[in-house]
């Protein structure tokens, strides 16, 4: 038996691999396996070659598998793009209907199945993605209840006779192939999962429920890949708990109504991806300028303008820390797993609101959209720090307006929401004295600057780094972030494996960079690899900017639209040592 595998669907965008793959792993998932997947798609409606690539193991997991064990084609495109990623005696699940082959040099063994025929004979083609479920779920001797309830689920506000259907089009599914195999096939029998539960999301979903956790009641967005399920989870959620979503016109509209709604006293936050936080940026100026706190999530993909939208890149860590005009503080957190989008988010809401900034949460596609195993959530961690946040106060004298940008020695004023007793001050985004009035002094200017930017000298990240540093001076220290982590720690294995001894650092805060937190780690090794999904270093170029280092500095960048892969950061470390660079 083995402990883990690797199965990928793919087909025509439209033609049911999202929805295969979904039941496919909820079914995985009620039977305790850890799951990781990914998802490569088209960025139109219909059509164009996509596929569900799901790793499943008895042990946690946070990268996607190098090989590929089972491939489930709906058409030929699908083996010719992906058939180089299976193992030797791998195997193909194929529709025999376009009359599949194998490429030359590719062994693998291929089960054509009537698919959609089997589909049709039961009253309809869209069928066929559960005919395909039931072949690859038959090979692998999994018990087909588990897989049915799964059925029962996705299909059962259809009623009955629909669910009744589907589940026949998964047994035909799996008597057919059964009977070519001639029974489950051995070499792909998975050891029993531990069966205890786990949550099963994306990213998004994650860092939806910790603003929600967080209580953010206030979400206006427009949709973007790879930020719109934020926006889709908390369409459904807000409106039970007194919130609201607002789909806006445009980025600028979203942003500007978070930045009211915080204003007025309450939790909000909009998403968005690259080209929306360009057009976000002298928004974020505003919020800079008049100290309203507001949390702001950029998910990343392959830029620039519309660039590759539905592929994988970590290119706006620059425009997120130096964006916008002017100078103002503001701080830039990047999670790197299912559990740090939603901690992380809680403690942007908490930054924001303490420091009263904008604070902006950054992901990747990969971890966006990727669809992962998490151990159940510790919501005992949840805490709602609101700041200095005056709920009584004082009477003044007349023409006197409250103090709302008071000079503060921490950097931070009182802060009051609109409506309150002696609250009354002036908002503007022109430089302004204590009261808020408009003032154009070269002294009040100086002080108002040294105020805003002294904030976050007070600044405390939980974990601005995460650190696997079982050496004192190992030969390499590995550093990446957001969904890199998981692939360059299976890497990082392998070196241990193979006598190279290295560290690993998953840089969490951004901006203000972590300077004494790396440091410590950066001293200690020969040479620092920085992976990152970009084209120019823009982490290596931080760490060179914050901390030094640029001597033992070396890039390891991939910005074709795809993820890394462990054997990739494997053979780049490697090759460190091979060639004597380290």
């Amino acid at each position: 038996m083995i402990s883990q595998l690797s199965w990928k669907i793919g087909g025509q965008q439209g033609e049911g691999v999202e929805s295969t793959d979904r039941i496919f792993s909820t079914a995985l998932n009620r039977l305790g396996y850890y799951l990781y997947g990914y998802r490569h798609f088209s960025s139109r409606i219909k059509g164009g070659h996509t596929n569900n690539k799901i790793r499943i193991s008895t042990k946690p997991i946070r990268a996607i598998s190098d090989d590929l064990d089972i491939l489930v084609a709906f058409d030929q495109e699908t083996i010719d793009l992906n058939s180089h990623e299976l193992r030797t005696g791998g195997v193909i699940v194929a529709d025999a209907k376009f009359n599949p082959t194998v490429p030359e040099g590719i062994d693998a063994r291929l089960f054509a199945v009537p698919i959609t025929s089997i589909a049709e004979d039961l009253g309809t083609s869209l069928m066929k993605n559960m005919v395909a479920s039931g072949a690859s779920w038959a090979l692998l001797g999994l018990p087909i209840d588990v897989f049915n309830k799964a059925v029962e689920e996705e299909f059962g506000r259809k009623g009955a006779a629909v669910v009744q259907k589907n589940v026949e089009a998964v047994a035909q599914g799996a008597k057919f192939v059964l009977e070519q195999a001639g029974g489950p096939l051995s070499e792909f029998q998975l050891e029993p999962a531990d069966g205890k539960q786990k949550l099963f999301m994306i990213g998004n979903d994650a860092i939806a429920l910790g603003a929600v956790a967080a209580g953010c009641r206030f979400m206006p967005a427009y949709p973007i890949t790879p930020a719109s399920e934020i926006m889709e989870y908390l369409i459904k959620q807000l409106p039970k708990l007194g919130g609201t979503v607002i789909q806006t016109e445009d980025e600028i509209a979203a942003v500007t109504m978070a930045i009211g709604a915080a204003y007025g006293g309450a939790r909000s936050m909009t998403a968005s991806a690259g080209p929306g936080l360009s057009l976000m940026m002298e928004a974020i100026g505003l919020a800079g300028m008049t100290e309203t706190p507001v949390v702001i999530v950029n998910t990343m993909r392959g830029g620039p303008s519309t660039g590759l939208p539905t592929k994988q890149e970590q290119s706006d860590l620059n425009a997120m820390i130096n964006g916008t005009h002017g100078e103002i503080p503001k701080v830039v957190l990047m999670p790197s797993t299912l559990e740090e989008c939603f901690y992380d988010t809680l403690e942007a809401f908490n930054i924001a609101d303490e420091f009263q900034v904008p604070v902006i949460l950054l992901t990747d596609l990969q971890l966006s959209l990727g669809k992962q195993s998490s151990e159940p959530l510790d919501f005992h961690r949840i805490q709602i720090k609101r700041g200095n946040v005056v709920t009584e106060a004082a009477e003044r004298e007349a023409g006197k307006l409250f103090p709302r940008y008071q000079f503060a020695a921490d950097g931070v004023s009182p802060r009051i929401f609109p409506g309150q007793k002696n609250g009354i001050h002036h908002v503007t985004g022109v430089e302004h004295d204590e009261e808020g009035r408009p003032s154009e002094s070269p002294v009040n200017r100086k002080k108002m600057m040294d105020k805003r930017l002294h904030k976050l000298s007070n600044l405390k990240v939980t974990n601005p780094i995460h650190a696997k540093s079982p050496h004192e001076s190992p030969d390499l220290l590995i550093v990446g972030m957001g969904s890199t982590g998981g692939t360059i720690e299976e890497a990082r294995v392998r070196l241990e494996a193979e006598g190279v001894t290295s560290n690993h650092v998953m840089v969490r805060q951004l901006h203000p960079f972590p300077v004494e937190e790396f440091k410590a780690q950066a001293d200690k090794a020969r040479k620092i690899v920085v992976i990152e999904n970009n084209a120019t270093g823009q982490l290596a170029q931080q760490i060179k900017l914050n901390v030094g280092c640029g001597d033992k500095l070396v890039s390891v960048l991939k910005y074709d639209g795809n993820p890394f892969l462990p054997a990739e950061i494997h053979k780049e470390c490697k090759g460190l040592i091979v060639h004597g660079n380290v």
